[in-house]
């Protein structure tokens, strides 16, 4: 399971175990598309005892019995909670606090394989306020031979009292270089570099052809500030409401215009930060995304106004 970037939170975490001081619950941060839940499956599988050519910790093969285990699933130390689907086959709105007390179950049986059990919490952004409160159960009382790794994309604010239970490894967006690599390792279109921004699977993930058409829409518009004309604002919201992957990519070209401006723009920050706040309210109050973009627009004439 190769992994690109983010080798010094791989080692800090090598290090604490081998050091003797491994705490019992990993917060790993960062935002979405970079690879944090690939590094918490290669360190959940390193727990579990694979390990790589030359009893590396760092690459476990593909053909070690452990990690064959671990990718196929089958192993009876480790457990990974995600979103499921409901009775219609669609996913559920968030992680169900009963997905959490099986979890807590899973602590406190003892490893079948005589080492750790091994838990990965794919993401914290999905928990509901129940199922968090019942996370802090296992956090505060973590049983013997027991770890977990809670991923975090920042999305949604998590428990103060679950941040302080856990060590944090935070991760930053990959290199251009590191993006590429990604990116050429499993063949994504061409066009996902220009849309990753350092993060690999936004980058996949909105190389759609509807992610592409609001993505360069976007861009056309962004370069007709300050007086877009009326065609480039029609095809800029037309695009986006295409579907969730339109307005995903339409919302990052938005916000990355406004970060590349916030360093020396304390009004582009603050439009950023206004921008990001109404995309996470639209989504939880299921508004139309036509709506939504109109309003993000809006809100970039206060920066252009600036010079």
């Amino acid at each position: 399971m190769p992994l690109i970037g983010h080798r010094d939170a791989e080692v800090a975490f090598i290090s604490a175990n081998e050091s003797g001081k491994l705490h019992h619950a990993w917060l790993i941060e960062g935002p979405a598309g970079i690879g944090k839940a690939r590094l918490a499956m290669r360190l959940a599988a390193y727990m579990l005892g694979a390990r790589g050519p030359g009893d590396s910790p760092m690459d476990a093969a593909q053909d070690d019995p452990v990690m064959q285990s671990y990718l196929a699933g089958g192993h009876p130390d480790q457990r990974t909670v995600q979103i499921e689907l409901n009775d219609k086959g669609k996913p559920r709105q968030d992680i169900t606090v009963d997905q959490i007390r099986d979890l807590n179950h899973f602590f406190t049986l003892r490893p079948a394989m005589g080492g750790w059990r091994v838990g990965i919490i794919d993401a914290l952004d999905e928990l509901n306020r129940n199922g968090a409160n019942a996370l802090l159960k296992t956090l505060e009382e973590p049983p013997a031979s027991s770890i977990m790794f809670l991923i975090n994309h920042g999305s949604k604010p998590i428990l103060p009292t679950i941040r302080s239970r856990c060590r944090i490894l935070r991760l930053k967006r990959l290199s251009d270089e590191d993006t590429a690599a990604v990116l050429k390792s499993v063949d994504a279109p061409k066009e996902s570099l220009g849309l990753a921004r350092g993060r690999p699977g936004l980058g996949i993930r909105l190389s759609s052809p509807a992610g592409l058409q609001a993505a360069n829409a976007a861009r056309a518009m962004l370069r007709g500030m300050p007086k877009p004309n009326d065609a480039l604002l029609t095809a800029a919201l037309q695009t986006a409401n295409a579907d969730a992957v339109a307005m995903e990519a339409f919302s990052a070209e938005v916000l990355g215009w406004l970060a590349d401006k916030a360093d020396d723009n304390p009004v582009a920050a603050d439009a950023w930060l206004r921008a990001s706040r109404l995309l996470g309210e639209a989504d939880e109050l299921n508004m139309e995304a036509s709506q939504t973009a109109a309003k993000v627009i809006a809100g970039l004439y206060s920066v252009v106004g600036q010079g």
